[in-house]
């Protein structure tokens, strides 16, 4: 069979907030399937025996069909090649570690023209996925003589690259996603690990396991290993004797005071770096102090505690998390060097690797001078060949990864508590030594021996043994109370009928009801009554520099179709959501939007994030805007200048809120009565003597937010007499 054309990429727009397709972030690409229109899959010889061979989990992929194989099934009936790029890179992102269950596509007006899309956590890593199941399906289409000639591990590998470059590390991740199962909002705010937990004025700010709690002053003690020695000694803290030298001589004289074994390590160094341990000859104590003095400022000599290390995690003064180390060894065979024993022993254990997707570092002496070290005092190399049956020592206590959290006795976590609290950290990764963490450190000998201001969680996230520590809700918990949401009252305005009108009137109101409010409109960005830009460029852009300023209370932002099917919402949740109109606009035709139907489900996106406390604010004037009244999950008030029309009847007959238009005037009509509000016919007034557009509608619709936000009628009806309209 003659080869098949690439299909082509028309287009790809990745979609960061809620949008058409899914509340989350998604790649939307448009496809030209060309020549591949006419053949399904089901017309392409072998396609589906290599699909299946190449990715056999895709027998995992329910499809449309809502049940394990669903996909399958439909390969085998026929479907067309956009539908399966669009599995084939969800399940190219699964395997990658990144795994996603969402995607979809749909044909458009054009010939042959479709639309794929799939959840995308991040852009580079979505357009990466898509790039590496582009070459896949083609090779998958027109390889019929040469079976399994892709290379999937090799591109799931530069998957996995891209990943580990563009997304957030596993703490930060951990933490993002306690966040999100509180339905509490994010915005990373770099390409690293900074990240907004929550908007405005009521967002908190992390860094991997640093937070904006966490103190400057604390992380410089923590830092400084002598000085939180002597605070932690000063408050009861059992510590370890030791004291700083200057050179090799004063650190074999120091060693020698506190008594053999000794430990030695930098004062300021972290990871581990040049620090050697159950030091127990001159030779000794002098080579591991050339090792640890160019890591640190000073180095310490330290009487050396008995046991293993543990890393117990602290946030907000408790423990929540312990992990433990154990000695790495390797047993000789009198054939193989150490490296190679080391290779094979140790480094075949498949929770070592060299990412921080791994339990475990893999061991590479090479690199490592405190493993050559201890294969010095052995007498040995990585290349020398120990005799048959010798136990050779690779690394005192490995890595810190065995889960023991459910075994620290009380004492001890009260200590280490206390530690946090004396260096001034609220989480803290305190290292300690001991024998056996279900017994109080005196009783053993044990000691803390070093507190770590941002410490990694995934030792607690994914422990080698034991059961892994919901550290990040931890956290999440410790930043924000059992009844705190992170969120900011949001008003979002979508349409064409007065939306710079309505999202202004309501802004206003917002500020007199002792808000800081931010505005992003078309008439510019607005922090209380005050422009600081004279133009928006991007609603979404404009919305979430306003999310991202912690001096605002509430944002009031206008969007627009093309903003939503550009860019998505700025915002996964919203207090209010207001629909003005469904006028179609030719500027649309570019996304294939060319009938209300369309436009429809553009527009809904606003209501489809209405919180459940929330309120769709709907024209009832509009017939399709009113339908939006069943999509919305929390409340629905509407708004009209005729109290005739069939849904708002219908929904006063329900006891819905609704504002309507009576001798110039608007009414709240709730099932406690009706009320006579603002003033609608002098404010249009002042408009246009201010030579500015604004209808009646639009003044209806700012009236019900803000009675939907709790303002009280009173206020309102001030507000808008007070109102002056400018550019």
């Amino acid at each position: 069979m003659q080869a098949k054309n690439d299909i082509q990429l028309l287009r790809i727009n990745y979609l960061r907030g809620p949008n058409i397709w899914t509340y989350r972030s998604c790649l939307e690409v448009w496809l030209d399937l060309g020549e591949l229109e006419d053949y399904p899959s089901n017309l392409l010889p072998g396609l589906n025996e290599r699909l299946t061979h190449w990715l056999p989990n895709l027998i995992e992929h329910h499809c449309g069909v809502g049940e394990r194989g669903g996909f399958l099934q439909r390969l085998t009936e026929g479907t067309w090649m956009g539908h399966v790029l669009e599995h084939v890179v969800i399940e190219l992102l699964n395997l990658a570690g990144m795994p996603t269950g969402f995607g979809q596509t749909r044909s458009t007006s054009r010939h042959g023209v479709y639309r794929m899309v799939f959840r995308a956590r991040d852009e580079q890593v979505a357009r990466a996925a898509l790039k590496e199941g582009h070459a896949l399906l083609m090779a998958a289409i027109n390889d019929t003589h040469v079976p399994g000639s892709f290379d999937v591990s090799a591109a799931v590998g530069r998957l996995r690259e891209v990943i580990d470059d563009c997304y957030l590390g596993p703490s930060t991740a951990a933490i993002v996603a306690a966040a999100t199962d509180r339905r509490i909002p994010h915005i990373r705010l770099n390409d690293g690990n900074l990240v907004q937990l929550g908007h405005g004025a009521r967002q908190r700010r992390i860094w991997t396991a640093e937070t904006d709690r966490t103190s400057a002053i604390a992380e410089g003690i923590a830092s400084d290993k002598d000085l939180t020695k002597e605070l932690l000694a000063a408050v009861g803290v059992p510590v370890p004797h030791g004291r700083s030298v200057k050179d090799a001589d004063e650190a074999w004289e120091t060693a020698q005071d506190l008594g053999l074994p000794v430990v030695i390590k930098p004062s300021d160094g972290n990871h581990g770096r040049g620090v050697s341990l159950d030091l127990g000859t001159e030779a000794e104590v002098r080579a591991a102090f050339l090792l640890a003095e160019p890591e640190g400022s000073e180095v310490l000599v330290e009487r050396c505690i008995p046991g293993n290390e543990h890393r117990l995690l602290v946030v907000g003064g408790q423990v929540v998390a312990c992990a433990r180390g154990e000695s790495a060894w390797v047993l000789a065979d009198g054939r193989h060097s150490v490296q190679q024993l080391i290779d094979s022993q140790i480094n075949t254990d498949p929770r070592r690797g060299l990412t921080e997707d791994f339990p475990l570092n893999r061991v590479i002496p090479g690199e490592d001078p405190v493993v050559l070290q201890e294969l010095r005092r052995q007498g040995l190399s990585p290349d020398s060949v120990p005799e048959h049956g010798r136990r050779v020592l690779i690394q005192r206590n490995g890595n810190v990864a065995i889960d023991c959290t459910a075994e620290v006795h009380p004492e001890v976590a009260f200590q280490v508590g206390l530690a946090a609290r004396t260096v001034g950290l609220d989480i803290a990764g305190i290292d300690l030594v001991c024998e056996n963490i279900s017994q109080p450190l005196e009783s053993q000998g044990g000691a803390i021996v070093e507190v770590n201001a941002g410490p990694g969680l995934l030792m607690h996230l994914k422990p080698a043994e034991g059961t892994p520590q919901p550290v990040g809700q931890a956290i999440v918990d410790h930043l924000f109370a059992e009844d705190e949401s992170g969120r900011v009252p949001i008003v979002g305005v979508i349409g064409r009928q007065d939306t710079t009108a309505v999202a202004r009137l309501v802004a206003w109101l917002l500020h007199l009801h002792g808000r800081q409010v931010g505005l992003a409109c078309s008439a510019g960005l607005f922090l209380g009554p005050r422009r600081v830009e004279q133009r928006v460029r991007k609603p979404y852009d404009a919305a979430q520099r306003l999310l991202m300023n912690r001096r605002v209370d509430a944002v009031v932002a206008e969007n627009d179709a093309r903003s939503v099917l550009d860019d998505g919402l700025a915002y996964d949740r919203c207090a209010v959501g207001i629909v003005t109109d469904l006028r179609l606009d030719d500027s649309l035709h570019d996304h294939d939007v060319r009938e209300v139907a369309q436009l429809f489900k553009v527009l809904r996106t606003q209501v489809d994030v209405v919180l459940s406390d929330g309120a769709a604010v709907l024209n009832a004037e509009d017939e399709q805007v009113a339908e939006m009244a069943e999509l919305c999950d929390g409340e629905v008030i509407f708004y009209s200048r005729d109290a005739a029309v069939a849904p708002l009847q219908a929904h006063r007959h329900g006891g819905g809120r609704a504002v309507l238009l009576r001798e110039g005037r608007a009414w709240l009509l709730s099932n406690q009565g009706e009320q006579a509000c603002a003033n609608v016919d002098t404010l249009l007034q002042r408009f246009s003597e201010a030579g500015q557009s604004c209808e009646a509608p639009a003044v209806l619709a700012a009236v019900a937010a803000a009675w939907a936000l709790g303002i009280s009628p009173e206020l309102i009806a001030a507000g808008l007499d007070t109102f002056v309209p400018t550019l």
